[in-house]
């Protein structure tokens, strides 16, 4: 693949330039070279580290955790990668089960609302509004 622009690059890995440019100003993405006028140029390389950066953040990972990824995978350190995917999974785990715990009371809430009456009376502004601890 020859040298392409910004928009190019942006184009191919399906996002904004101003994501590409947020990724270089975070250092997880530089441009191959730059044309005299300033204009940045990139190639194959710079488009499978964006395309790489973008499937991480899908997992979840964020953008410091990539960082560290881009750092093993150029290190070859499979090891260490498994495990901050380890340590990712476990960490989605825990965010499902307070997803679904944050569900099931507002299942609840929901259910003991009658949606109609008085604001006082209401269920759900009544919890909200309660001292009581989570």
């Amino acid at each position: 693949m020859e040298s392409m622009s910004i928009g190019a690059l942006a184009r191919h890995a399906g996002v904004r330039i101003d994501t590409v440019r947020y990724y270089e100003r975070h250092g997880l993405l530089a441009p191959k070279r730059r044309l005299a006028s300033g204009y940045r140029r990139y190639g194959a390389t710079e488009l499978s580290r964006l395309r790489f950066i973008r499937r991480a953040q899908a997992l979840g990972f964020t953008l410091k955790e990539v960082q560290e990824l881009l750092k093993l995978s150029s290190r070859r350190d499979v090891a260490r990668v498994k495990t901050a995917a380890q340590q990712k999974l476990a960490d989605v785990g825990r965010r499902i089960a307070d997803l679904e715990r944050m569900r099931a009371g507002l299942a609840t809430l929901i259910d003991a609302c009658p949606g109609h009456g008085r604001a006082a009376d209401c269920p759900i502004l009544r919890a909200l509004g309660s001292e009581a601890p989570e």
